[in-house]
């Protein structure tokens, strides 16, 4: 190697901790930009993350970096410590993110302007022995809003961990040639980190079970024998990412003890949960229509009325029958608790209240809750709200809009062709290709945005606040980048499709709606497919 290259080298190196830190940056905003409530508590981390940035860039000669850098330290000044950051400084701190997103682009994505400019999300990470195959799943991660970087040996990789942890690792068990080369690695890396990584493995052998436990005990969540193709490995990366974050339990408490009610909403709210609080046992009624929790906690002696009352009025309502009740009481006769129970609790702790005990019941209790709901609501191969529920939510949607006066948006999407996919490739590929869109449309839809399967190969969207203009042009942009992304099929690839109407709410019924989504729809498809037509009015 000459001495030029080595110079070369040296300098791509001292780029890619820049260009890594600058990442950290961008990531940190991000968090702070999709849940303005955590503004305050990630400032620091912002201000920390900037100034090493600073420091970085300006150490290796990187002037873009670090005046970018140094405008976001500037704008930090005036922003208050334990606050949110206000008008005018909110819209200056996201152009100066912008700007260092600017410089931050790798020089594959100059090249590369089909794919969404989408990168500041926590990355993930690649460790394969196969170039092409790497390349092609970052391809088609950031299709999906993924940031994905490629590593070419173990000690790069433990780097790039060390100034940006990833969200996952897609590891070859014999990344660098010697077996289980890749699993040492991780080892190596993960004893670094006070929390594991979420290992996804791969291997083209079987392993024994002494491979296999060696994985796993490393942070292996999957192991993956013989390799699969970039579709499978996408829903799996994306099972173990936080693009969605996972919303905090709304708990409703009913105590006729202010002090205790006030203790008990300090420990939920530490536990990073929602709660409302009542103290007044005959408002239960309106307290459920206005909070709709998922869990209830009720004290057991109230004046007036006992825990017991409470849980049976609650039970009489359908939408609350499987909402699990949890009793507070200082009464420790177990055939007294079990009886209390039968009566529609669901767990009964004793006073006082161990927090540590208290808000592991709720996780317990409230993971189970979720996940029955979630087979109730959901539909199983998509994971998108059934057609029952999408109704459900457009009907909310609609009062919503009602009460506030604002606008709402209907679009019914239809996967054009879809009968020559399965036809063509099989009822696997095709099944893929439904689970492949709605991936697409939860990683490029807002939170707040409902995306429901409504059968077959149709889906359906609310888009609350939002005007019909806006609804088209996200949707077509979507159906544009759609069109872009190569399904794959084996060792075959193809691309598919999709047609969209959109109406906007006038007023009227929520099937008065679909039906006019629907018929610019059907307009979409006699134009020849692949478009997006609005209704009339």
């Amino acid at each position: 190697m000459t001495e030029e290259s080595q110079k070369e080298k040296l300098r791509q190196h001292f780029a890619r901790r820049v260009t890594t830190q600058a990442r950290v940056v961008l990531d940190t905003w991000q968090k702070i930009h999709s849940d303005h409530t955590l503004a305050a508590d990630h400032r620091e981390e912002l201000a920390t993350a900037a100034d090493k940035l600073v420091r970085y860039a300006q150490r290796f000669e990187m002037a873009s970096h670090a005046d970018a850098g140094q405008q976001v330290l500037t704008l930090m000044a005036d922003w208050p410590a334990g606050e949110a950051p206000g008008e005018p400084l909110w819209p200056r701190l996201q152009e100066a993110m912008d700007q260092l997103g600017r410089c931050t682009l790798r020089r594959t994505d100059h090249q590369n302007s089909e794919a969404p400019q989408q990168y500041r999300r926590t990355p993930i990470y690649i460790a394969l022995g196969n170039d092409e195959m790497s390349s092609r799943l970052i391809r088609q991660l950031e299709f999906f809003g993924f940031r994905a970087s490629a590593f070419d040996n173990g000690d790069s990789l433990i780097e790039a961990c060390a100034l940006n942890k990833p969200e996952t690792i897609l590891m070859d068990v014999n990344f660098g040639g010697a077996a289980n080369a890749g699993i040492a690695t991780i080892e190596r890396l993960q004893a670094q980190h006070d929390t594991p990584i979420p290992i996804i493995y791969v291997s083209e052998e079987d392993g024994s079970i002494e491979t296999r436990l060696r994985a796993s005990r490393s942070g292996g969540e999957e192991f993956f024998h013989p390799a699969v193709d970039p579709g499978q490995l996408i829903e799996k990366i994306e099972t173990y990412t936080h693009g969605n974050a996972v919303e905090p339990y709304r708990v409703l408490v009913l105590d006729d003890s202010k002090a205790q009610a006030k203790y008990m909403e300090t420990v939920l709210k530490k536990a990073g949960m929602t709660s409302h609080i009542i103290t007044d046992p005959m408002q239960i009624i309106h307290a459920l229509d206005a909070f709709s929790p998922e869990i209830i906690i009720l004290d057991m002696y109230m004046p007036g009325c006992t825990g017991m009352e409470i849980a049976r009025v609650i039970r009489q309502q359908d939408r609350f029958h499987s909402v699990p009740i949890i009793y507070l009481s200082a009464e420790d006769d177990i055939s007294k608790q079990l009886h209390a129970m039968s009566l529609g609790g669901d767990d009964f702790l004793t006073k006082p209240i161990d927090p540590k005990h208290l808000i592991a019941t709720l996780h317990n209790r409230g993971r189970r809750a979720r996940s029955l709901l979630a087979l109730m609501i959901r539909d199983s191969l998509t994971g998108l709200y059934n057609h029952t529920h999408t109704l459900h939510l457009l009907e909310q949607e609609i009062v919503r809009a009602r009460k506030k006066d604002q606008p709402l948006c209907f679009a019914m999407i239809d996967i054009d062709y879809f009968k020559k996919v399965n036809d063509t490739f099989g009822h696997p590929i095709g099944d893929r290709v439904l689970r492949s869109l709605s991936m697409f449309l939860k990683q490029r839809l807002r939170k707040t945005d409902h995306i429901g399967r409504y059968g077959g190969e149709e889906f359906a969207i609310i888009l609350p606040g939002t005007r019909l203009s806006d609804a088209r042009n996200v949707l077509n942009e979507i159906r544009e980048r759609f069109s872009e992304l190569q399904q794959p099929a084996g060792d075959r690839e193809f691309k598919v499709t999709f047609s969209c109407g959109v109406a906007a709410w006038r007023g009227e019924s929520a099937q008065a709606l679909c039906e006019r989504a629907d018929r610019a729809l059907y307009v979409s498809k006699a134009q020849g497919r692949n478009c997006v037509n609005v209704a009339d009015g």
